[in-house]
């Protein structure tokens, strides 16, 4: 029995989880690898859907893909990823296998304060008065327990896990300066939070549309807060999401059609 053309879907965003339910009731199989269990948990189930949660170093990936041969590896993390993306590609270059990167679009940042690091965003606020609310996740929380009474002064929007509560937690952060919660969040519900910890600088990166970014800059402005955006890498090359979806489709129509069967439904 001839086997569907499978794709491999390293996920880890809203798009990666709209890619596979954009996929559903096609004539492919996905599997979808997210790094955490709580990844894997708001990933809706699908017929033709495998999800595991692990993170992998390049000779995982590699094997991975030899033990599995996907039929193509669709790259769906986050932009600010770097070190991710580069590890999928060179696994992919070992093994031969066909690369798609998913491109987020960047955002306009008129109006916001652009710096190129975490550091680069501590060293700005050490100079300033006044509370800082953070919604670049809990990974680089550390950095912010530099500044002057971060105690009092910072709030931490985090993802509602419970070693991301630990590690705030440990970091020093006050249970009442932590919110737990999974974004993307409404332009109203970030005003809301902006103005009830009296945030006069917000922290975010650029997460594009599908991240909340322009929710956030809006509600920063609605709050009388000034938005301080960690600028990411730029990425030349990528395909937009329904470009995926006629990679996809292009795939296993060529598949399918070297056997005389029929393609893959319409995708878009």
């Amino acid at each position: 029995m001839n086997k569907k053309p499978l794709i491999w879907l390293i996920a880890g965003t809203s798009e990666g989880r709209r890619l596979i339910k954009a996929l559903d009731g096609s004539n492919v199989e996905i599997i979808a690898s997210v790094a955490t269990e709580y990844g894997a948990s708001i990933i809706e189930p699908q017929q033709n859907l495998k999800v595991i949660a692990e993170r992998m170093n390049l000779a995982a990936m590699t094997a991975f893909i030899e033990n599995n041969s996907p039929d193509c590896v669709v790259d769906a993390t986050h932009p600010y990823a770097v070190i991710v993306t580069k590890t999928i590609k060179e696994a992919c270059e070992a093994t031969n296998c066909q690369y798609l990167r998913f491109l987020r679009q960047e955002s306009p940042t008129d109006g916001c304060i652009e710096v190129d690091s975490y550091r680069d965003a501590v060293e700005f606020l050490h100079d300033v008065e006044g509370n800082i609310f953070l919604t670049t996740g809990s990974n680089n929380l550390d950095y912010f327990t530099k500044l002057a009474d971060y105690q009092n002064r910072v709030t931490a929007r985090i993802l509602p896990m419970q070693n991301s509560l630990e590690k705030a937690l440990q970091l020093g952060y006050k249970p009442t300066n932590i919110i737990c919660m999974q974004g993307p969040f409404t332009e109203e519900l970030n005003t809301a939070m902006f103005k009830n910890t009296k945030a006069k600088y917000i922290v975010t990166k650029d997460s594009g549309n599908a991240g909340g970014f322009e929710e956030k800059r809006k509600a920063a402005k609605a709050a009388g807060a000034i938005l301080i955006v960690i600028k990411r890498e730029h990425e030349n090359e990528g395909f937009a999401f329904s470009d995926i979806l006629l990679e996809i489709d292009k795939l296993c129509t060529k598949k399918y059609s070297a056997r005389g069967a029929v393609g893959c439904k319409e995708l878009i």
